[in-house]
């Protein structure tokens, strides 16, 4: 059967002649003697790797023992130089003492070691000898002449390892060589004069006379012009001078004064050499603390020269050094208590202040901004933009330049500045006597970067490009020529910025007035400086055509050459290998990134600079247009840039990246808040390392920060335009985005859900699925339910809705009470909620019994009560509660919480879509659309005109003030002024307060009259009432997201709160109403014979009898911005019986005209006007 079987039960051998290994385990690690090709291979490898291993080592072997031979040969020669050297000390016998010096300066010169105190004790010998000699005959001698470099060179060495205790006659030597062999300073140059700076400091105080040290630094600076390259060494003293030694920290002190250096420096080539410098990375390596000394000693140097005028030389040098240093100056110039401290830190420890710079320093640099100063500048700039040369126009856009630099450095102070600028006058081409202002606008206008930017909005791109991205050093002569244009617009926007806010409407106006100024009354600086409207137009164009590329274009160019904070992670864990005490460790990494330009070439200058105040400009002339139109109507609008068809829903997908982008940045920020936590616990508790790293992980947190606001500006650049400069936006488009983005956000929050009623009921069913859900569920829908006394509306909204928070967006149940706790009838389907917040409106804003934390101007529009702050102090203290205690702060918080809350009550209404019948100020409606646009040149700036808004008369007596053609210091005034305390029933109080510091004893001249206007402006409508408006402010945002309220202006926003002031349109309204009861329109569509009779008569009223009956019904007059179809809940009719006589009623929660079926038009219209002017409401139904 199985023929294959041959009886053998033993398996056949086989045998494998490919060499192949089939032995699965001869690889493994447990058969070491595994052989195979893969093995042979893997042998000659490891054998040939061995050999070269040998071979390397008998190499290093060859070379240390050679290194070893030449290190001894050098060394035993040295030695036996030494034997010389000590052999002529002894045995000179008959030889000239010239040939024996010169012989011993040979020697030691070879055998030298500065870490061998014999060697130094040889020098110091020899020093004497050649004193004893004298030095010009030693140094002069033929033989010597080759010596004198390296004899330089050893002599700074021993001085460098022998401090503090150092031989004269070292020095005297050193000084003699420099003085007669002046070449051989260059090599030595930083190192001899940080050696100076050594002998004078604290922490190396030598026993050398002040002279000998005064000496030295003189004699390297005499020029030598007998020598073929004087120039070169005359440059590199003064440069090692500026880095080395001026650097010292309290170097006035250490001298006893400065005078004497003075007397021997030559300021402009100091000046030079500073330049220089500045152009190369030598001052970038010094630590900030050592140029912010280098600063004041340069000031304070020029000062003591008592030099009249400014030159170019010093101004550029000036400029540099205080845009170099401008991050630390604005940081700590304005810092308290100005001792300093003894170790200046680069970076402050997270949450606390950088140190305050020391008194010299800040003396110094507050020197620079003077009337005297600026008055100077100013007319040195017009003697030079007058030449005709190409020098003048340089010196003119170096003086602009540095103009700007005080700007940016001297915050503070800025005001000032812009006043003495601005009250100078200038030398017009036709040779008469203009404003500065008037000068720049014409400088400006004559630019070809004015004219390009105004005949074309996309020819800004391609200008800012070459300013933000351009590289340090190559600078064309066209860059050279943009940056002047640059400077000259930048300047005429700062001046501008200060002139409009103190120039009320009819001064703005008066230059397009005829004839103005031809009588013998002179007109004023403001009326003088007046820009026609025609220019004024021209100016807008501009500032929108550049503004609206900064901002659409923003992800693109915000990279503007900002660098990182100057640190790294050598600086905190001490790792840095930098051996110059004088050098930022942290400067080896930096100094490998090429930095970016600074815009228009001053640095400090950048691009968020240039488009803050370009938008401030352009947003305050925006405002003054919307208040008082002077310009076309449709002048603002940018339509053509966009695609207006698809606009709306690419804004609102904007809208949705940036919030992504948020929401991942919020969670990065919650985890990194955890880390700082631990890090600041340890560092509490002394430990450098986790300080350091709070330090290393703040910076972090920045970089973070700026790099998610240009992400957010990429991804939104419509966003970015709507919300900086929303007037390029028909407003109609801007409401509906308005909408679509609250809409939107209600999504988002209620999972979909946005029905109040789908959303409670998908809260029930989410917490019908566990227990905890189901508690959690009702504590949720119990927080959003309130009981409400009528009597009591405001105190029980506020006691019952306080604590939710920005949950107040969610929707609300009202359960209206009366005085004997009654509930009233009704189902809140949304008509009682709207009916809760008009009253809780009118209560905290109208009701004389109300909170009272608002006032009303004579137009009775309402801004929060300036002097409410003041009153709960003075309230306070009757009741005897101590200032500064637990319980007085308690009760501010309370009153501020109270604002906090009208906020969000006001916020819910434009959330909701209800409209109020509120009017409120213009500039608190400013602050508004400000709060969404800080830091970008859109927020609030108080001016002269809003005081109008304010206090009609306090704004007349400014105006007559501004305007006086007398001395005001006949009305004894000074930079005070006084606020009224008034409490019923008590005395009214005053309190005088400073509105400058030491402002009591500043009396007001004509020359700060301006300044004293502007501060009296921003005391009344910023200052006084700032924790008021914060307050309210950070309630209305917790409900509406800032940055949407930033896409209106003033007046838009209150057509946003309280409806369309226009006419009422009857059409819409009528397509827009719903019937009930027997009114409701049947199959045959026609409408009910008394509601043909409403509307018949409706149409024949005047437009304020339409707004009695719409606020009758609606508890508003003015209709919704985007028609009636907009109204929640909708108009309504319906029936209310067959009585002739029976007056008509509403439920203005559900805005519903109970409407009895009247026979005539004549009884139809006499009942609904008798019922609309006595206030006939629900009780009568």
């Amino acid at each position: 059967m199985f023929q294959t079987f041959s009886g053998s039960s033993r398996r056949p051998r086989q045998v494998n002649l490919s060499g192949q290994n089939l032995n699965p385990f001869a690889s493994s690690s447990w058969s070491p003697s595994a052989s195979g090709t893969q093995k042979t291979v893997a042998n000659a490898q490891q054998e040939r790797e061995q050999r070269r291993q040998e071979r390397e080592r008998l190499n290093a072997s060859k070379r240390i023992q050679r290194t070893w031979r030449g290190h001894r040969s050098r060394r035993e020669l040295a030695d036996s130089r030494r034997a010389q050297w000590d052999d002529l000390k002894t045995n000179s016998g008959q030889s000239a003492p010239e040939a024996v010096l010169a012989e011993q300066a040979k020697l030691l010169v070879a055998f030298f070691t500065p870490r061998r105190q014999d060697d130094v004790a040889r020098l110091v010998v020899l020093s004497s000898r050649i004193a004893e000699l004298g030095y010009h005959d030693f140094l002069s001698l033929r033989a010597v002449q080759p010596l004198l470099a390296r004899l330089a060179n050893v002599t700074l060495e021993a001085l460098q390892i022998s401090l503090p205790g150092i031989s004269i006659e070292l020095l005297q030597l050193l000084v003699a060589i420099i003085s007669q062999h002046p070449q051989s300073f260059p090599q030595i140059s930083r190192a001899y004069y940080t050696l100076l700076s050594d002998l004078l400091s604290g922490t190396q105080r030598s026993n050398i006379d002040r002279g000998h040290i005064l000496t030295a630094v003189r004699i390297p600076l005499i020029e030598h012009i007998e020598l073929g390259n004087s120039d070169e060494i005359y440059y590199e003293a003064y440069a090692a001078l500026a880095l080395n030694f001026l650097t010292t920290p309290d170097l006035a002190n250490l001298l006893g004064s400065l005078n004497d250096l003075a007397a021997v420096l030559n300021l402009g080539t100091l000046s030079s050499a500073l330049v220089h410098e500045y152009g190369s990375s030598s001052v970038s390596q010094l630590l900030s603390e050592r140029r912010l000394w280098l600063l004041a000693h340069f000031i304070s140097l020029h000062r003591l020269q008592r030099r009249s005028g400014q030159e170019p030389e010093y101004l550029r040098a000036l400029s540099l050094q205080l845009s170099g240093s401008s991050t630390e100056i604005v940081g700590r110039i304005d810092a308290a208590d100005p001792e300093t401290l003894h170790e200046a830190t680069e970076i402050g420890d997270a949450g606390k202040a950088l140190p305050p710079l020391p008194t010299f320093v800040k003396d110094e640099l507050l020197s620079l901004v003077n009337q005297e100063s600026i008055s100077g500048l100013l007319a040195k700039f017009n003697i030079d933009y007058a030449k005709a040369s190409a020098s003048g126009e340089e010196d003119a856009s170096l003086l602009a330049s540095y103009a700007l630099t005080l700007l940016r450095i001297f915050p503070r102070r800025g005001d000032e500045i812009r006043m003495w600028l601005y009250g100078g006058s200038m030398t017009a081409s036709t040779g008469a006597e203009i404003p500065a202002l008037k000068f720049f606008w014409q400088a400006m206008r004559l630019t070809s970067t004015f004219s390009v930017i105004s005949a074309d909005s996309k020819a800004a791109l391609t200008l800012l490009r070459p300013q933000i991205r351009n590289p340090r050093g190559s600078v064309s002569s066209s860059d050279v020529q943009r940056d002047r244009e640059w400077r000259t617009i930048l300047l005429f926007l700062e001046l501008y910025t200060f002139v409009l806010r103190l120039t009320d409407d009819e001064e703005f106006l008066s230059a397009s007035i005829p004839n103005l100024g031809q009588n013998d009354t002179p007109l004023s600086k403001i009326r003088e400086s007046a820009l026609p409207i025609e220019d004024v137009k021209r100016l807008t164009i501009f500032l929108k055509n550049l503004a609206f590329t900064t901002f659409y274009n923003a992800g693109e160019l915000s990279d503007d050459g900002q660098q990182a904070p100057e640190s790294g992670l050598g600086t905190y864990f001490g790792t840095s290998t930098s051996t110059s005490r004088f050098q930022s460790p942290e400067k080896s990494a930096v100094a490998k990134r090429t930095p970016n330009r600074p815009f228009a070439g001053v640095a400090g200058m950048t691009f968020d600079y240039v488009r803050t105040i370009v938008t401030g400009v352009m947003r305050m002339l925006y405002e003054r247009d919307s208040r008082r139109r002077f310009l076309p109507r449709d002048h603002w609008l940018m339509t053509s840039r966009f695609e207006m068809e698809g606009f709306i829903p690419d804004v609102v997908m904007e809208e949705e990246r940036q919030h992504q982008v948020r929401e991942e940045g919020e969670e990065e920020d919650a985890e990194d808040d955890d880390l700082l936590e631990r890090a600041d616990g340890m560092a509490m508790v002394g430990m450098a390392r986790p300080r350091r790293a709070l330090q290393i992980e703040t910076m972090r947190r920045q970089q973070q920060k700026l790099a998610r606001q240009k992400v957010m500006a990429a991804v939104g650049p419509r966003l970015e335009v709507l919300q900086n400069m929303p007037f390029v936006i028909p407003f109609e488009t801007r409401v509906q985005i308005f909408r679509e983005f609250v809409f939107l956000d209600q999504t988002r929050r209620r999972g979909g859900n946005v029905d109040p009623d789908i959303w409670r009921m998908s809260i029930i069913q989410q917490s019908q699925m566990s227990r905890h859900n189901r508690m959690s569920g009702q504590e949720l829908l119990g927080r959003h339910h309130a009981k409400i006394r009528r009597d009591q509306v405001f105190e029980d909204a506020y006691s019952q809705f306080y604590g939710l928070g920005e949950s107040l967006k969610e929707p609300i149940q009202i359960t209206f009470v009366d005085q004997f706790d009654t509930v009233e009838a009704g189902i809140d389907g949304g008509g009682v909620t709207k009916e809760f917040l008009t009253s809780v409106t009118n209560e905290a804003f109208r009701a004389e019994d109300g909170p009272n934390l608002f006032v009303a101007n004579d137009q009775n529009l309402l801004y929060p009560s300036p002097s409410a702050l003041d009153e709960r102090h003075e309230l306070l203290r009757q009741f005897g509660i101590k200032e500064g205690s637990a319980e007085w702060h308690e009760n501010i918080k309370e009153l501020l919480r109270r604002y906090e809350f009208l906020g969000r009550v006001v916020g819910k209404c434009l959330y909701e879509g209800i409209l109020v019948d509120i009017g409120f100020a213009g500039f608190f409606l400013r602050k508004w659309a400000a709060s969404g646009a800080a830091g970008t040149g859109s927020g609030y700036r108080a001016n002269i005109n809003d005081l109008r808004d304010l206090d009609e008369s306090l704004y007349q007596g400014i105006l007559k003030l501004k305007n006086y053609p007398g001395n005001v210091e006949d009305f004894s005034l000074d930079f005070t002024i006084t606020d009224t305390v008034s409490l019923p029933g008590a005395a009214t109080k005053t309190i005088t307060r400073e509105l400058v510091s030491g402002g009591a004893d500043i009396p007001v001249t004509n020359e700060n009259r301006p300044l004293y206007v502007f501060h009296v402006a921003r005391h009344r409508l910023t200052k006084q009432p700032w924790q008021q408006t914060q307050a309210f402010l950070k309630g209305l945002g917790e409900i509406i997201n800032p940055k949407w309220l930033s896409m209106f202006n003033q007046s838009e926003l209150q057509t946003l709160i309280g409806g369309d002031a226009s006419e009422i349109d009857v059409e819409d309204l009528r397509r827009n109403t719903q019937y009930g009861g027997v009114y409701q329109i049947g199959d045959d569509g026609l409408e009910h014979p008394t509601v043909r009779l409403f509307w018949k008569v409706f149409k024949e009223l005047d437009d304020a009898d339409r707004r009695k009956v719409l606020k009758y019904v609606t508890s508003t007059p003015r209709a919704p911005l985007l028609g009636f179809s907009q109204l929640n809940p909708r108009f309504s009719i319906r029936d209310a019986g067959s009585d002739q006589e029976r007056l008509p009623s509403t439920s203005t929660c559900v805005n519903l005209l109970k409407l009895p079926r009247y026979s005539t038009a004549t009884t139809l219209r006499q009942k609904l006007l008798y019922a609309v002017n006595s206030g006939a409401g629900f009780d009568l139904s």
